[in-house]
């Protein structure tokens, strides 16, 4: 059974464009949200998802490289300390006491200075 009342009709437009406009103000909402939340992470200075794996892989060969190096001056400290063992400490001579430069400088200018000197 179908009514033709007046009132309900106008309930149900006004009910329809009440549901249009509040999926319009739900977008609204939504994308206002959105602005706000890209902005608070543009100030927190956070780094994306590839720039971050990118440095992680830079770290992991860094310390690759690390390890590699730190095994390769443990071998080459153990060769050294191999090598010093098997030789006999070297005695080392006396070498003649030499002047410095300043006392040099001073004998040169007392020869240039001294009338007596030449």
């Amino acid at each position: 059974m179908q009514t033709d009342n007046r009132f309900l009709d106008d309930m149900a437009r006004m009910m329809a464009g009440a549901m249009g406009a509040a999926g319009g103000v739900k977008e609204e909402v939504e994308a206002r949200m959105r602005q706000r939340a890209e902005a608070f992470l543009a100030r927190m200075d956070l780094v994306r998802r590839e720039e971050f794996e990118v440095v992680r892989d830079m770290a992991a060969l860094a310390r690759q490289e690390n390890e590699r190096l730190a095994a390769r001056v443990a071998e080459l400290e153990a060769a050294l300390a191999g090598a010093t063992a098997r030789k006999p400490a070297a005695r080392k001579r006396p070498t003649a006491r030499k002047t410095s430069s300043s006392a040099a400088k001073r004998a040169a200018s007392d020869k240039t200075t001294d009338p007596s000197a030449g």
